[in-house]
């Protein structure tokens, strides 16, 4: 982080050196006459929403896209994963675009550890074919010694989440385990404990797949994800007792790095009472990430910038999260230090993770007062509302964990978010109502080299910032008719009970 800490220095020896500057009490300088600054009016949505447009929103996407070109020489492509060079220029580019605001915000900078990983090269061959959809984990070790190994395909029972779904076979060869019910580290170490030499884990529903094998573990396995159409002709010889000779290699590190989440709040405005809202500044290290998610780190900037051209009555809280890709390192950390009395500060949070998703929908998170803490089902309300009125259709999508307001929920802190759409894959009903190609993903791109600048709905991008700037100027003017906080309870009737953790639970 070395040039985040040169840029805070700069920036700490700026603002000694304006403070130096400055009249002392009483004088009065007659060749500088005194210039009172100009009141500024009250946030309203129509004035920020007026303030997006596509041309701004698609030069900082170009200047994101040059910040990750700055990750080649470590990973050959561009890349803005945690503790890369364009990761860290890209947490300059945030905290540089916020201290050009001036007084405005408050910026605070949390470092964090952190574990990150690199996969050089692999290769998987299962009997005489390399499946295509093959991946590596996040996260996952290297194969032994950085070799390739050799051992039978051995399908593991039921879905690999009990030390008992793995028979004696699974010693020495690639144990073949079906996703689900259980985080894909969790295979992974039972499959290295029952003595495996590397692991596959296999879709349970159409379409490619990948995830993060989350915190390193001495049991860990080299570990690849495959598609579930890659899949079904092996496992139609594994269940008629065929025997599936393979190889996987894998050469990876994986090690621990300190990393940064970026927060800036409002110095005007109820600072007991915050409206929050958050991106994460990473991507994966497959790519640069412009889309996810550049697209909901930019929106903020922009509007972090406009909003600094009026006053607020409650207080705004913008946060960019480090090592969302790493299973929600960066949001759960924030949440997991906040003591009771700063919890209760937030009324809400809003999460914003991939907004310009090419084969988009307009997505809002299903949220709840029932499963999720009271406020949640008001935020989702005021997302239909907003697309109602302006003649745009909408679907609802699972509030399941997939990003970071997975901790703000969990700590009792009401939440919602608005998406365009991952590795899901769209409907005929969703191509009548968003246009688009049903039965490709939402993202083609999604974690993968080719979410560059093409890779963004510049129409849908647009929109959904304006929605964002609405969210904000709403909250920001007033949570009239908005539950109040009185405890950090995160359900009232059933436990919130998410699919995932980031990508950790699949």
């Amino acid at each position: 982080m070395h040039q985040l800490v040169s840029l805070l220095a700069l920036g700490s020896l700026a603002a000694a050196t304006a403070i130096g500057q400055r009249p002392l009490p009483g004088h009065v300088d007659s060749q500088t006459p005194f210039i009172k600054p100009k009141p500024k009016n009250l946030v309203s949505s129509a004035a920020l929403e007026g303030h997006i447009s596509e041309k701004s929103l698609l030069e900082r996407a170009k200047e994101l896209y040059k910040i990750a070109e700055l990750g080649k020489d470590e990973y050959n492509h561009p890349t803005r994963v945690i503790g890369s060079k364009g990761h860290t220029a890209t947490l300059d580019y945030i905290h540089r675009t916020i201290a050009g605001l001036g007084d405005y915000y408050t910026i605070s900078n949390q470092t964090f550890n952190a574990v990150i990983g690199n996969v050089f090269e692999s290769r998987l061959v299962l009997g005489d074919k390399e499946p295509l959809s093959a991946v590596p984990m996040s996260l996952t070790p290297p194969t032994k010694k950085k070799n390739s190994v050799f051992g039978p395909l051995i399908l593991v029972d039921n879905n690999g989440c009990q030390a008992a779904d793995y028979s004696s076979k699974i010693n020495g060869s690639i144990a073949f385990i079906k996703r689900g019910t259980c985080a894909f580290g969790d295979k992974s170490e039972l499959a290295g404990k029952a003595g495996a030499i590397a692991a596959v884990i296999y879709n349970n529903e159409k379409g490619l797949f990948g995830g993060t094998l989350g915190t390193p573990s001495k049991f860990h396995v080299a570990t690849f994800g495959l598609s579930l159409e890659d899949a079904t002709e092996y496992l139609e010889k594994l269940k008629a007792g065929e025997t599936i000779s393979s190889s996987a290699y894998i050469n990876s590190i994986v090690e621990n790095a300190a990393t940064t989440n970026i927060v800036a709040q409002t110095t005007s405005g109820d600072q007991d009472n915050c409206v929050m809202l958050g991106a994460h500044s990473d991507s994966v290290a497959e790519g640069p990430g412009i889309n996810d998610d550049g697209s909901g780190t930019l929106t903020l900037l922009e509007i972090a910038t406009h909003l600094a051209k009026y006053e607020v009555n409650n207080c705004v809280r913008f946060a960019w999260w480090a090592a969302e890709e790493e299973g929600l390192l960066g949001s759960d950390h924030y949440v997991n230090q906040l003591s009771e009395e700063e919890n209760l500060k937030i009324r809400l949070f809003m999460d914003y993770d991939m907004l310009a998703s090419p084969n988009y929908a307009y997505q809002i998170y299903d949220a709840n007062n029932i499963a999720n803490p009271v406020g949640s089902e008001e935020l989702r309300e005021l997302y239909k509302q907003w697309y109602t009125e302006h003649d745009l259709n909408y679907t609802m999508i699972p509030f399941d964990g997939r990003s970071d307001y997975d901790g703000f929920i969990r700590h009792g802190i009401p939440g919602g978010g608005i998406a365009t759409g991952a590795e899901g894959i769209k409907t005929d009903l969703e191509q009548e109502l968003f246009g688009g190609k049903a039965g490709d993903w939402f993202d083609p791109c999604y974690h993968q080299l080719c979410d560059d600048i093409s890779n963004l709905a510049l129409d849908a991008w647009v929109i959904n910032t304006k929605l964002v700037a609405h969210s904000v100027a709403t909250y920001a003017i007033s949570f009239e008719n908005f539950p109040k906080r009185t405890s950090m309870e995160t359900a009232t009737h059933v436990p919130y009970q998410p699919k995932y953790h980031g990508l950790l639970v699949l």
